[in-house]
């Protein structure tokens, strides 16, 4: 993904920041939810939509899977990794 364009902002002591506007409009208009993905050494702000769908497949994996890895007998399979 290539980078459109770079603004830089002030964490408050609250820990909030401003987007600018010319990053704001279309994808982030006001009231519009958005999703705030940390990673190694960034924050991602996306819009929601974006991601919703990648989201519920992901619980729905999570939940489905924890029945059969979430046991005493996978906990101790994964002491001799």
């Amino acid at each position: 993904m290539a980078i459109v364009d770079i603004r830089t902002a002030t964490i408050t002591s609250k820990g909030q920041i401003v987007i600018p506007s010319s990053m704001r409009k279309g994808s982030f208009d006001i009231g519009h939810r958005v999703a705030v993905i940390a990673k190694n050494n960034h924050i991602e702000i996306r819009p929601l939509s974006e991601i919703e769908d990648q989201m519920e497949t992901a619980i729905a994996s999570e939940k489905s899977l924890a029945k059969l890895w979430d046991t005493p007998e996978e906990d101790e399979a994964w002491n001799y990794l």
